[in-house]
């Protein structure tokens, strides 16, 4: 099933950037393995996939500890909502964290750092929608907050990360969060999801976040 899924979506990439006059190798599929047991997530490995994002920290770690003994040249990418008490143990373990949300999460992050002497990929997230009960900056304060990041905390901060509000049209969310990136200069977009991927492509996503096209619908958390 995940060789047939990971077809099908290399396929819907390669249309989706010869429409939109984009290159492949610029758009990055991140196979969100929540829940996924490793023996999926070694199937996904060698049929090519070399990013995957996780959203627990615990989980993470019981899975990918040993998982990245045997394959270090995967990146790991921290996707979930992040607690500034996790945030050394999420600098310890992924080469990206994507959803920097918060001034003290920031500094916790800039903190641990320092003292792993590691510096990870950051992703801002952005409240696209405005929307209370999601995570993220808010628009009118992102570039302020790009600002501290970048410059007081001296942050490795590549892109932007945004989760349109469901059951619309994700389109003109993708299109504002590809304008917010060019205003505050950063290269990197995470956008798209299994159902929208392909109009994210088309709005100059770099990281797409696949989970169920890739590995089918999830039932319970697999912490093994």
């Amino acid at each position: 099933m995940i060789e047939k899924n990971l077809y099908l979506i290399n396929q819907n990439i390669s249309k989706s950037c010869k429409a939109f006059d984009r290159k492949v190798e610029d758009v990055n599929i991140v196979a969100v393995s929540k829940t996924i047991a490793s023996e999926k997530i070694i199937e996904a490995i060698n049929l090519g996939c070399k990013i995957f994002g996780e959203n627990y920290i615990q989980e993470a770690q019981q899975k990918w500890v040993d998982l990245r003994k045997n394959y270090p040249q995967i990146k790991l990418h921290f996707i979930g909502h992040l607690q500034s008490n996790k945030a050394k143990e999420a600098v310890e373990l992924f080469d990206c964290i994507e959803s920097v949300d918060n001034e003290k999460l920031a500094r916790e992050i800039a903190k641990a750092q320092k003292k792993l002497q590691k510096n990870c990929e950051i992703f801002i997230q952005v409240n696209i929608g405005d929307e209370s009960q999601k995570s993220g900056i808010a628009v009118e304060n992102l570039s302020s907050f790009v600002n501290f990041c970048k410059k007081d905390l001296e942050l490795n901060v590549v892109g932007l990360m945004a989760v349109p509000p469901s059951g619309v049209n994700a389109s003109p969310y993708f299109a504002l969060l590809a304008k917010l990136a060019k205003e505050n200069n950063l290269p990197k977009l995470s956008m798209g999801m299994s159902a929208d991927y392909e109009d994210a492509i088309a709005l100059n996503a770099t990281h797409i976040r696949l989970g169920t096209a890739i590995f089918g619908a999830r039932i319970g958390k697999v912490l093994n």
